[in-house]
């Protein structure tokens, strides 16, 4: 009987993470204390560190404990020669290592701003109405995404397609590791369909783009000399009320040495909305001062290239047939109708994997 799971006894003690269990607790007292709430700016930090450190800690310890029960059932089993207990051991076995695999893809985001929040961006590219419909077909998908694995995401900035769809749309999206798996759908994506605004019914290849930026902390070392700023203020586009639309509250801000252009119009207060593009401009200087420390292109949108042909990172073909196929790892499913409803985990993990291969030299 030992045969059905050779070294089972020994795997319970193969996670190690007290160090981060220590931490856990500290920030879990910390939390806990009376006067944790008198100061939120200065809270909010910390439970976010505690949230990521569960997400890290809480899985690894679940798998322990279901080592330890399976390592005890199975001894009773072996000595009762229960043939039908084995069976329902091999199930859980199955369980415990999809778990495993998981923790495992966690390990993969070690990045130095994996595991905080980030600004999502979604932009049409060549194609006009149809990209725009694109576009907003992607929106639905990355929504339902965050959905379903608990991010928390708010509309920053929306500008709606002249006919169909959306221009452009950016988005704050919080929750643990956002930023180290969001990050993996940079670059342009594009979709082979029959067109539904064509009366011909023809074919058509629309583009659309993803942008990610980490949402950094305010006291990262970006200086920005105001006078290298061109700031615009202008009335908020799209449904909004009518103070939204006939105040101008919405910001947009030039940085005029790189040409990098942020804007938010999602709050009525200028003031704040200023303050979080603000905070999305650092964000991007800090990305572009990491791509030049790399010595990768200088450009900030250097890896997502032009919105067009021939630098898209995945194919989306709805006719003749259904693909959704990753140009970088070469993953891919049939099931369209599923990815665009969200599923695409297996997308984001192949290419975690990809790039851990990269990275250590391996083929």
């Amino acid at each position: 009987m030992k045969s059905y799971w050779p070294g089972l006894k020994k795997s319970g003690s193969g996670f190690d993470i007290s160090t981060k269990r220590k931490k856990l607790l500290h920030l879990e007292q910390q939390v806990s204390d009376p006067g944790f709430w008198d100061n939120p700016e200065a809270a909010q930090p910390i439970v976010s560190r505690l949230s990521i450190l569960k997400s890290v800690v809480e899985p690894v310890e679940e798998v322990n404990r279901a080592v330890t029960d399976m390592q005890e059932l199975f001894e009773l089993a072996e000595a009762e020669s229960d043939e039908t207990t084995f069976i329902q051991l091999k199930t859980e076995v199955k369980e415990v290592i999809k778990k495993c695999g998981k923790i495992e893809l966690q390990g993969l985001l070690s990045g130095p701003n994996d595991a905080k929040n980030c600004y999502f961006s979604i932009h049409a590219g060549a194609g006009g109405t149809e990209s725009c419909d694109w576009a907003n077909m992607l929106l639905r998908m990355y929504s339902k995404y965050f959905d379903t694995n608990g991010f928390k995401y708010k509309q920053l900035d929306l500008t709606p397609g002249e006919e169909a769809g959306i221009r452009s749309i950016t988005l704050r999206v919080k929750g643990p590791f956002a930023f180290g798996k969001l990050c993996c759908e940079i670059g342009v994506h594009r979709l082979v369909r029959i067109s539904p605004f064509d009366s011909q019914g023809r074919r058509h290849t629309s583009f659309a783009a993803v942008d990610c930026m980490p949402e950094l902390d305010e006291n990262i070392d970006i200086q920005i000399n105001e006078d290298d700023l061109r700031i615009d203020f202008f009335r908020a586009s799209g449904a909004g009320g009518q103070h939204v639309n006939k105040v101008s509250s919405a910001v947009r801000i030039t940085h005029l040495p790189t040409g990098i252009v942020v804007q938010c119009q999602n709050d009525r207060s200028q003031h704040k909305n200023r303050a979080e593009a603000t905070k999305m401009l650092t964000s991007r200087l800090y990305m572009l001062q990491q791509q030049k420390r790399d010595q990768q292109l200088a450009k900030l949108y250097g890896d997502k290239g032009e919105i067009a042909w021939g630098n898209q990172i995945r194919s989306y073909v709805l006719q003749p047939y259904q693909m959704v196929k990753d140009h970088r790892t070469d993953f891919q499913t049939g099931n369209v109708d599923a990815v665009l409803d969200g599923d695409i985990e297996g997308f984001i993990e192949s290419y975690l994997r990809h790039k851990a291969k990269k990275k250590h030299g391996s083929k």
